[in-house]
Protein backbone atom coordinates (compact mmCIF):
# COMPACT_ATOMS: atom_id res chain seq x y z
CA UNK A 1 0.00 0.00 0.00
CA UNK A 2 1.57 3.08 -1.04
CA UNK A 3 1.80 5.49 1.80
CA UNK A 4 1.17 9.83 0.84
CA UNK A 5 4.50 12.03 1.91
CA UNK A 6 7.51 13.98 1.15
CA UNK A 7 10.98 13.12 0.98
CA UNK A 8 13.09 16.51 1.07
CA UNK A 9 12.90 19.15 -1.31
CA UNK A 10 15.46 20.09 -4.34
CA UNK A 11 17.19 23.09 -3.19
CA UNK A 12 16.93 25.75 -5.95
CA UNK A 13 20.09 26.86 -6.82
CA UNK A 14 20.47 29.33 -8.12
CA UNK A 15 20.34 31.48 -5.85
CA UNK A 16 21.60 29.01 -3.41
CA UNK A 17 24.69 27.24 -3.26
CA UNK A 18 24.33 23.96 -0.84
CA UNK A 19 26.77 23.88 1.81
CA UNK A 20 28.14 20.43 0.88
CA UNK A 21 29.15 21.01 -2.67
CA UNK A 22 32.24 21.80 -4.36
CA UNK A 23 31.11 25.24 -4.62
CA UNK A 24 29.81 25.36 -1.13
CA UNK A 25 33.29 24.17 0.47
CA UNK A 26 35.13 26.63 -1.01
CA UNK A 27 33.48 29.41 0.47
CA UNK A 28 33.82 27.74 3.72
CA UNK A 29 36.86 27.29 3.31
CA UNK A 30 37.91 30.93 2.09
CA UNK A 31 35.20 32.62 4.72
CA UNK A 32 37.51 30.69 7.24
CA UNK A 33 40.26 32.15 6.31
CA UNK A 34 38.76 35.78 6.38
CA UNK A 35 37.82 35.22 10.16
CA UNK A 36 33.85 35.63 9.18
CA UNK A 37 32.75 31.63 10.34
CA UNK A 38 34.15 32.15 14.12
CA UNK A 39 30.70 31.48 15.42
CA UNK A 40 29.99 28.36 12.96
CA UNK A 41 31.70 25.80 15.48
CA UNK A 42 29.56 26.77 18.66
CA UNK A 43 25.95 26.35 16.46
CA UNK A 44 27.16 23.42 14.43
CA UNK A 45 27.81 21.46 17.64
CA UNK A 46 24.17 22.06 19.33
CA UNK A 47 22.52 22.38 15.47
CA UNK A 48 19.36 20.75 15.68
CA UNK A 49 16.57 19.79 13.65
CA UNK A 50 13.06 21.54 14.03
CA UNK A 51 10.57 18.46 16.03
CA UNK A 52 7.83 20.31 14.48
CA UNK A 53 6.73 21.61 11.01
CA UNK A 54 6.03 24.77 12.53
CA UNK A 55 9.09 24.81 15.58
CA UNK A 56 11.48 26.57 13.44
CA UNK A 57 11.89 29.86 15.60
CA UNK A 58 11.82 27.39 18.85
CA UNK A 59 14.64 25.39 17.34
CA UNK A 60 16.81 28.01 15.91
CA UNK A 61 16.21 29.78 19.28
CA UNK A 62 17.44 26.32 21.16
CA UNK A 63 20.18 26.06 19.46
CA UNK A 64 21.90 29.48 19.66
CA UNK A 65 21.29 29.15 23.15
CA UNK A 66 22.86 25.79 24.09
CA UNK A 67 25.66 27.37 21.57
CA UNK A 68 25.86 30.38 24.15
CA UNK A 69 26.53 28.13 27.38
CA UNK A 70 23.49 29.88 28.51
CA UNK A 71 22.58 27.96 31.78
CA UNK A 72 18.57 27.37 31.32
CA UNK A 73 18.64 26.72 35.15
CA UNK A 74 16.25 23.85 35.08
CA UNK A 75 16.38 20.51 34.39
CA UNK A 76 15.83 18.79 30.89
CA UNK A 77 16.08 15.19 31.19
CA UNK A 78 17.68 12.95 34.21
CA UNK A 79 20.21 15.47 35.47
CA UNK A 80 20.72 17.35 32.44
CA UNK A 81 20.22 21.43 32.30
CA UNK A 82 20.09 21.84 28.60
CA UNK A 83 17.82 23.92 26.47
CA UNK A 84 14.44 22.03 24.58
CA UNK A 85 12.04 23.28 22.22
CA UNK A 86 9.61 21.72 24.91
CA UNK A 87 11.17 24.40 27.29
CA UNK A 88 10.09 27.75 25.51
CA UNK A 89 6.93 28.54 26.57
CA UNK A 90 7.36 31.41 28.48
CA UNK A 91 5.89 33.59 26.22
CA UNK A 92 3.89 31.59 23.60
CA UNK A 93 1.69 28.81 24.59
CA UNK A 94 3.64 25.72 22.35
CA UNK A 95 0.06 24.04 21.23
CA UNK A 96 -0.20 27.10 19.69
CA UNK A 97 3.35 27.55 18.28
CA UNK A 98 2.40 23.99 17.35
CA UNK A 99 -0.90 24.93 15.38
CA UNK A 100 0.40 28.44 14.22
CA UNK A 101 3.63 29.26 14.58
CA UNK A 102 5.34 32.16 16.30
CA UNK A 103 5.96 36.12 15.54
CA UNK A 104 9.26 37.53 15.73
CA UNK A 105 8.20 39.52 18.45
CA UNK A 106 7.15 36.51 20.03
CA UNK A 107 10.64 34.62 19.50
CA UNK A 108 12.52 37.90 21.05
CA UNK A 109 10.37 37.69 24.44
CA UNK A 110 11.51 33.92 24.07
CA UNK A 111 15.45 34.85 23.57
CA UNK A 112 15.11 37.49 26.41
CA UNK A 113 13.19 35.80 29.34
CA UNK A 114 15.81 32.33 28.56
CA UNK A 115 18.28 34.78 29.89
CA UNK A 116 19.67 35.92 26.62
CA UNK A 117 21.25 39.79 25.40
CA UNK A 118 18.45 40.24 22.56
CA UNK A 119 18.68 43.31 20.05
CA UNK A 120 15.85 42.47 17.36
CA UNK A 121 15.33 45.03 14.27
CA UNK A 122 12.39 44.75 11.59
CA UNK A 123 13.74 45.52 8.50
CA UNK A 124 10.97 48.95 8.83
CA UNK A 125 13.56 50.16 10.82
CA UNK A 126 16.86 49.23 9.62
CA UNK A 127 18.77 48.88 6.43
CA UNK A 128 20.52 46.40 4.27
CA UNK A 129 23.67 47.91 5.36
CA UNK A 130 23.22 47.69 8.71
CA UNK A 131 22.24 44.10 8.26
CA UNK A 132 25.42 43.66 6.65
CA UNK A 133 27.46 45.02 9.98
CA UNK A 134 25.60 42.86 12.34
CA UNK A 135 26.35 40.12 9.99
CA UNK A 136 29.93 40.90 9.56
CA UNK A 137 29.69 41.52 13.55
CA UNK A 138 28.12 38.62 14.51
CA UNK A 139 29.85 36.07 12.25
CA UNK A 140 32.88 37.37 13.51
CA UNK A 141 32.66 36.47 17.26
CA UNK A 142 31.52 32.83 19.16
CA UNK A 143 30.20 34.85 21.71
CA UNK A 144 26.86 36.85 18.97
CA UNK A 145 24.71 34.81 16.61
CA UNK A 146 21.66 35.98 14.47
CA UNK A 147 18.58 34.24 13.71
CA UNK A 148 16.95 35.48 10.58
CA UNK A 149 13.26 35.94 10.08
CA UNK A 150 12.47 35.40 6.16
CA UNK A 151 9.45 34.59 3.69
CA UNK A 152 10.67 31.79 1.42
CA UNK A 153 9.21 32.79 -1.36
CA UNK A 154 12.25 35.04 -2.78
CA UNK A 155 14.77 32.59 -1.94
CA UNK A 156 12.70 30.40 -4.21
CA UNK A 157 12.10 28.06 -2.20
CA UNK A 158 8.39 26.38 -1.20
CA UNK A 159 6.75 27.59 2.20
CA UNK A 160 6.24 30.49 3.62
CA UNK A 161 7.58 32.78 7.01
CA UNK A 162 10.45 30.26 8.34
CA UNK A 163 13.32 31.11 10.65
CA UNK A 164 16.69 29.57 10.80
CA UNK A 165 20.29 31.14 12.27
CA UNK A 166 23.02 32.38 10.09
CA UNK A 167 26.29 30.27 10.79
CA UNK A 168 28.67 32.41 8.34
CA UNK A 169 29.50 35.17 5.89
CA UNK A 170 31.27 34.89 2.43
CA UNK A 171 32.80 38.63 1.80
CA UNK A 172 33.60 37.73 -1.80
CA UNK A 173 30.96 36.57 -3.21
CA UNK A 174 28.74 38.84 0.24
CA UNK A 175 26.87 35.67 0.77
CA UNK A 176 25.83 34.23 4.08
CA UNK A 177 25.33 30.75 4.96
CA UNK A 178 21.69 29.75 6.51
CA UNK A 179 21.52 26.63 8.83
CA UNK A 180 18.04 25.57 7.85
CA UNK A 181 16.38 23.94 10.65
CA UNK A 182 13.91 22.13 8.66
CA UNK A 183 16.71 20.10 7.64
CA UNK A 184 13.90 17.42 6.69
CA UNK A 185 13.20 20.16 3.31
CA UNK A 186 16.74 21.76 2.58
CA UNK A 187 20.19 21.38 3.39
CA UNK A 188 22.35 24.35 5.22
CA UNK A 189 22.94 26.84 2.01
CA UNK A 190 24.59 29.96 0.66
CA UNK A 191 22.77 32.60 -0.31
CA UNK A 192 23.29 36.45 -1.20
CA UNK A 193 23.57 38.59 1.86
CA UNK A 194 20.77 41.05 -0.30
CA UNK A 195 18.42 38.40 -1.27
CA UNK A 196 17.85 37.23 1.98
CA UNK A 197 17.25 40.97 3.70
CA UNK A 198 14.56 40.65 0.36
CA UNK A 199 13.07 37.71 1.95
CA UNK A 200 13.02 39.41 5.17
CA UNK A 201 11.98 42.35 4.15
CA UNK A 202 8.34 41.12 3.81
CA UNK A 203 5.36 41.37 5.67
CA UNK A 204 4.57 38.71 8.53
CA UNK A 205 0.66 38.01 8.00
CA UNK A 206 -0.38 36.95 11.35
CA UNK A 207 1.19 40.69 12.54
CA UNK A 208 1.03 43.36 9.81
CA UNK A 209 5.00 43.96 10.42
CA UNK A 210 7.83 43.49 8.79
CA UNK A 211 9.98 40.48 9.52
CA UNK A 212 13.78 41.09 10.47
CA UNK A 213 16.48 39.49 12.48
CA UNK A 214 17.95 39.40 15.79
CA UNK A 215 21.62 39.53 17.56
CA UNK A 216 21.91 37.04 20.70
CA UNK A 217 24.42 37.41 23.20
CA UNK A 218 25.22 36.81 26.82
CA UNK A 219 24.32 39.04 29.24
CA UNK A 220 27.33 39.90 31.64
CA UNK A 221 25.26 39.34 34.60
CA UNK A 222 22.70 36.57 35.10
CA UNK A 223 19.17 36.39 34.33
CA UNK A 224 16.29 36.72 37.35
CA UNK A 225 16.95 34.35 40.16
CA UNK A 226 13.27 33.56 41.44
CA UNK A 227 10.79 36.04 39.36
CA UNK A 228 10.21 36.28 35.92
CA UNK A 229 7.17 37.67 34.15
CA UNK A 230 4.68 35.47 31.98
CA UNK A 231 2.98 36.14 28.62
CA UNK A 232 1.59 32.24 29.17
CA UNK A 233 -2.47 33.97 29.68
CA UNK A 234 -3.35 36.40 27.30
CA UNK A 235 -3.81 39.19 30.22
CA UNK A 236 0.02 39.77 29.89
CA UNK A 237 -0.78 42.28 27.03
CA UNK A 238 -3.34 44.37 29.11
CA UNK A 239 -1.14 43.41 32.34
CA UNK A 240 2.06 45.45 30.10
CA UNK A 241 0.17 48.31 29.18
CA UNK A 242 -1.86 49.19 32.41
CA UNK A 243 1.55 48.99 34.06
CA UNK A 244 3.44 51.49 31.87
CA UNK A 245 0.49 53.34 30.47
CA UNK A 246 -2.33 53.73 32.38
CA UNK A 247 -0.33 53.77 35.86
CA UNK A 248 1.07 56.79 35.45
CA UNK A 249 -2.05 58.59 33.78
CA UNK A 250 -4.07 56.95 37.33
CA UNK A 251 -1.75 58.64 39.55
CA UNK A 252 -2.11 61.99 38.07
CA UNK A 253 -5.96 62.04 38.42
CA UNK A 254 -6.51 61.39 41.68
CA UNK A 255 -5.59 63.16 45.02
CA UNK A 256 -3.84 60.80 47.22
CA UNK A 257 -2.36 61.54 50.55
CA UNK A 258 -0.71 58.51 51.49
CA UNK A 259 1.42 55.40 50.70
CA UNK A 260 -1.82 53.08 51.51
CA UNK A 261 -4.00 55.20 48.93
CA UNK A 262 -1.65 55.04 46.56
CA UNK A 263 -1.36 51.02 46.60
CA UNK A 264 -5.15 50.52 47.43
CA UNK A 265 -5.71 52.26 43.87
CA UNK A 266 -3.50 50.69 41.82
CA UNK A 267 -4.52 47.43 43.30
CA UNK A 268 -8.17 48.17 42.76
CA UNK A 269 -7.51 48.98 39.26
CA UNK A 270 -5.05 45.87 38.10
CA UNK A 271 -6.41 44.13 35.01
CA UNK A 272 -8.03 40.65 35.80
CA UNK A 273 -5.66 37.33 35.51
CA UNK A 274 -2.94 39.82 37.22
CA UNK A 275 -1.77 37.46 39.21
CA UNK A 276 -0.93 35.65 36.24
CA UNK A 277 1.59 38.24 34.92
CA UNK A 278 4.87 37.57 37.66
CA UNK A 279 5.38 34.15 38.44
CA UNK A 280 8.40 32.69 40.92
CA UNK A 281 10.13 30.02 39.42
CA UNK A 282 10.01 26.70 41.23
CA UNK A 283 12.56 24.00 40.36
CA UNK A 284 11.24 20.81 39.73
CA UNK A 285 13.28 16.99 39.55
CA UNK A 286 12.31 14.05 39.32
CA UNK A 287 11.93 12.49 42.93
CA UNK A 288 15.12 10.37 43.50
CA UNK A 289 14.58 6.26 44.13
CA UNK A 290 16.65 6.13 47.62
CA UNK A 291 15.05 9.18 48.58
CA UNK A 292 18.40 11.26 48.97
CA UNK A 293 18.76 14.43 49.77
CA UNK A 294 19.55 17.68 47.33
CA UNK A 295 22.74 17.69 45.39
CA UNK A 296 25.41 21.00 46.31
CA UNK A 297 24.25 22.64 43.15
CA UNK A 298 20.58 22.12 43.70
CA UNK A 299 21.28 23.75 47.63
CA UNK A 300 23.07 26.67 45.96
CA UNK A 301 20.34 27.44 43.31
CA UNK A 302 17.71 27.34 46.40
CA UNK A 303 19.93 29.21 48.70
CA UNK A 304 20.09 32.02 46.09
CA UNK A 305 16.51 32.12 45.48
CA UNK A 306 16.01 32.46 49.28
CA UNK A 307 18.50 35.34 49.38
CA UNK A 308 16.09 37.23 47.32
CA UNK A 309 13.13 36.69 48.90
CA UNK A 310 14.28 37.63 52.51
CA UNK A 311 15.56 40.72 50.67
CA UNK A 312 12.36 41.73 49.65
CA UNK A 313 10.47 40.79 52.52
CA UNK A 314 13.02 43.05 54.02
CA UNK A 315 11.85 46.45 52.08
CA UNK A 316 9.78 48.69 53.65
CA UNK A 317 7.67 48.34 50.57
CA UNK A 318 6.71 44.75 51.31
CA UNK A 319 5.42 45.86 54.77
CA UNK A 320 2.95 47.98 53.44
CA UNK A 321 2.15 45.81 50.61
CA UNK A 322 1.57 42.78 52.72
CA UNK A 323 -0.67 44.97 55.03
CA UNK A 324 -3.03 45.88 52.61
CA UNK A 325 -3.39 42.07 50.78
CA UNK A 326 -3.80 40.71 54.47
CA UNK A 327 -6.47 43.36 55.54
CA UNK A 328 -10.01 43.13 55.82
CA UNK A 329 -12.74 41.87 53.12
CA UNK A 330 -12.54 44.90 51.46
CA UNK A 331 -8.83 43.70 49.72
CA UNK A 332 -9.97 40.51 49.37
CA UNK A 333 -13.21 41.84 47.68
CA UNK A 334 -11.20 44.18 45.58
CA UNK A 335 -8.49 42.23 44.43
CA UNK A 336 -8.93 38.38 45.39
CA UNK A 337 -6.34 36.89 42.38
CA UNK A 338 -3.54 38.67 44.52
CA UNK A 339 -4.85 37.83 48.10
CA UNK A 340 -2.15 36.46 50.47
CA UNK A 341 -3.59 33.40 50.88
CA UNK A 342 -1.04 31.52 48.60
CA UNK A 343 -1.97 27.66 49.18
CA UNK A 344 1.58 25.93 48.98
CA UNK A 345 -0.55 22.78 48.42
CA UNK A 346 -2.60 24.26 45.51
CA UNK A 347 0.69 25.81 44.17
CA UNK A 348 2.45 22.39 44.36
CA UNK A 349 0.10 20.32 42.77
CA UNK A 350 0.26 23.21 39.47
CA UNK A 351 4.04 22.92 39.50
CA UNK A 352 4.79 19.69 39.43
CA UNK A 353 2.25 19.09 36.53
CA UNK A 354 4.35 21.22 35.19
CA UNK A 355 7.44 19.78 36.27
CA UNK A 356 5.72 16.29 35.06
CA UNK A 357 5.09 17.51 31.40
CA UNK A 358 8.58 19.44 31.17
CA UNK A 359 10.59 16.06 32.14
CA UNK A 360 8.93 13.95 29.99
CA UNK A 361 9.15 16.37 26.70
CA UNK A 362 5.29 16.93 26.57
CA UNK A 363 5.01 20.58 27.89
CA UNK A 364 2.32 21.25 25.39
CA UNK A 365 -0.07 19.14 26.74
CA UNK A 366 0.05 20.02 30.87
CA UNK A 367 -3.25 19.38 30.60
CA UNK A 368 -2.75 16.02 29.99
CA UNK A 369 -1.55 15.73 33.55
CA UNK A 370 -3.12 15.72 36.99
CA UNK A 371 -1.47 15.62 40.33
CA UNK A 372 -2.32 12.56 42.51
CA UNK A 373 -1.18 14.04 45.94
CA UNK A 374 1.43 16.14 47.19
CA UNK A 375 3.20 15.67 50.73
CA UNK A 376 5.69 18.14 52.09
CA UNK A 377 9.21 16.74 53.46
CA UNK A 378 12.22 18.39 54.76
CA UNK A 379 15.78 17.55 54.20
CA UNK A 380 19.13 18.56 55.95
CA UNK A 381 22.48 18.45 54.73
CA UNK A 382 25.26 18.84 57.17
CA UNK A 383 23.63 20.41 59.44
CA UNK A 384 22.10 23.30 58.10
CA UNK A 385 18.39 24.53 58.35
CA UNK A 386 16.09 22.38 56.85
CA UNK A 387 14.98 22.48 52.96
CA UNK A 388 11.30 21.84 52.21
CA UNK A 389 10.95 19.84 48.98
CA UNK A 390 7.30 19.04 48.21
CA UNK A 391 6.94 15.48 46.60
CA UNK A 392 4.21 14.74 44.24
CA UNK A 393 2.79 12.14 41.99
CA UNK A 394 1.41 12.95 38.69
CA UNK A 395 -0.60 10.97 36.58
CA UNK A 396 -0.96 11.26 32.75
CA UNK A 397 -3.24 8.36 31.23
CA UNK A 398 -1.91 5.22 33.05
CA UNK A 399 1.80 6.52 33.56
CA UNK A 400 3.01 7.77 37.00
CA UNK A 401 6.05 9.81 37.37
CA UNK A 402 7.19 11.41 40.98
CA UNK A 403 8.10 15.12 40.83
CA UNK A 404 10.07 17.14 43.81
CA UNK A 405 9.69 20.63 44.18
CA UNK A 406 12.33 22.75 45.95
CA UNK A 407 10.90 25.23 48.13
CA UNK A 408 12.31 28.49 48.73
CA UNK A 409 11.60 29.77 52.11
CA UNK A 410 11.56 32.98 53.94
CA UNK A 411 10.32 34.78 57.41
CA UNK A 412 8.07 37.72 57.00
CA UNK A 413 6.70 40.34 58.75
CA UNK A 414 4.27 43.19 57.95
CA UNK A 415 3.63 46.46 59.59
CA UNK A 416 1.74 45.43 61.67
CA UNK A 417 2.96 41.95 63.20
CA UNK A 418 3.25 41.36 66.44
CA UNK A 419 6.78 41.40 67.62
CA UNK A 420 6.16 39.69 70.54
CA UNK A 421 4.99 36.48 68.60
CA UNK A 422 7.28 36.55 65.69
CA UNK A 423 5.74 33.11 64.55
CA UNK A 424 2.60 34.65 64.15
CA UNK A 425 4.27 36.47 61.25
CA UNK A 426 5.91 33.93 59.06
CA UNK A 427 5.52 33.38 55.73
CA UNK A 428 7.53 30.44 54.29
CA UNK A 429 6.83 30.34 50.70
CA UNK A 430 7.23 32.74 48.24
CA UNK A 431 3.50 34.54 48.10
CA UNK A 432 1.86 37.24 45.94
CA UNK A 433 3.18 40.25 48.59
CA UNK A 434 6.77 39.27 47.29
CA UNK A 435 5.61 38.94 44.01
CA UNK A 436 4.12 42.39 43.52
CA UNK A 437 6.54 44.23 45.53
CA UNK A 438 9.19 43.07 43.03
CA UNK A 439 7.21 44.33 39.94
CA UNK A 440 6.58 47.75 42.02
CA UNK A 441 10.00 48.10 42.29
CA UNK A 442 10.43 47.21 38.83
CA UNK A 443 8.53 49.91 37.39
CA UNK A 444 10.28 52.86 35.78
CA UNK A 445 11.05 56.11 37.83
CA UNK A 446 9.00 58.30 36.16
CA UNK A 447 5.72 56.30 36.89
CA UNK A 448 5.36 58.29 40.34
CA UNK A 449 6.02 61.71 38.88
CA UNK A 450 1.98 62.70 38.91
CA UNK A 451 1.99 62.45 42.20
CA UNK A 452 0.79 65.89 43.03
CA UNK A 453 1.22 66.16 47.24
CA UNK A 454 5.05 66.65 47.12
CA UNK A 455 5.33 65.27 50.24
CA UNK A 456 4.26 62.09 49.48
CA UNK A 457 5.98 61.86 45.99
CA UNK A 458 9.44 62.37 48.09
CA UNK A 459 7.81 59.45 49.93
CA UNK A 460 7.29 57.25 47.15
CA UNK A 461 10.71 58.10 45.63
CA UNK A 462 12.39 56.67 48.41
CA UNK A 463 10.40 53.47 49.10
CA UNK A 464 10.75 52.92 45.54
CA UNK A 465 13.77 53.78 44.33
CA UNK A 466 16.49 50.56 44.04
CA UNK A 467 19.77 52.52 44.76
CA UNK A 468 20.19 51.31 48.20
CA UNK A 469 18.28 47.53 47.53
CA UNK A 470 21.33 44.79 48.09
CA UNK A 471 23.19 44.05 45.05
CA UNK A 472 21.22 40.96 44.30
CA UNK A 473 17.44 42.55 44.82
CA UNK A 474 19.01 45.31 42.68
CA UNK A 475 19.85 42.87 39.82
CA UNK A 476 16.24 41.10 40.37
CA UNK A 477 14.51 44.24 40.09
CA UNK A 478 16.68 45.71 37.16
CA UNK A 479 16.06 42.15 35.21
CA UNK A 480 11.89 42.83 35.61
CA UNK A 481 12.43 46.13 35.06
CA UNK A 482 14.37 45.12 30.99
CA UNK A 483 11.91 42.57 30.62
CA UNK A 484 8.79 44.45 30.98
CA UNK A 485 9.87 47.22 29.11
CA UNK A 486 10.72 44.19 26.45
CA UNK A 487 7.36 43.05 26.69
CA UNK A 488 5.60 46.50 26.63
CA UNK A 489 7.38 47.09 22.85
CA UNK A 490 7.12 43.57 21.41
CA UNK A 491 3.24 43.64 21.47
CA UNK A 492 2.71 42.70 17.95
CA UNK A 493 -0.07 45.19 17.35
CA UNK A 494 1.16 48.06 18.65
CA UNK A 495 4.90 48.31 18.02
CA UNK A 496 5.92 50.27 15.89
CA UNK A 497 9.87 51.27 16.82
CA UNK A 498 12.59 48.64 16.83
CA UNK A 499 12.69 45.78 19.65
CA UNK A 500 16.01 47.22 21.32
CA UNK A 501 17.19 46.51 25.49
CA UNK A 502 18.15 49.29 26.58
CA UNK A 503 21.82 48.49 28.16
CA UNK A 504 20.30 50.72 31.53
CA UNK A 505 16.84 51.38 32.33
Amino acid sequence: MAVAGLYRRALPSPPAIEFASVEGKRLFSEAFQSGTMEGFFKLISYFQTQSEPAYCGLASLSAVLNALAIDPGRKWKGPWRWFDESMLDCCEPLDRVKAEGITFGKLACLAYCAGAKVEAYRTSHSSVDDFHNHVIKCTSTEDCHLIASYHRKPLKQTGSGHFSPIGGYHAGSDMVLILDVARFKYPPHWVPLELLWEAMDTIDEATGHHRGFMLLSRLQKAASLLYTLSCCHESWVSMARYLIDDVPILLKSEDLSSVPEVLLLLFKSLPANAGDFIKWIAEVRRQEEDGSSLSKEEEERLAAKEEVLQQVRETELYKFVADLLSSASLCRKSFSSLSNNDSLSEIAASVCCQGAAILTGGLGVIQQFCSRATCVKCFRANGDAPITVVSGMVVSGKNEQGVDMLVPESTAKSKSCCSSNPNDCVLKHPGSSDALTVLLLALPPCTWQGIKDERLLAEIHGLFSIENLPDVLQQEVLHLRRQLYFLNKVQDKDIEDEILLPSQL
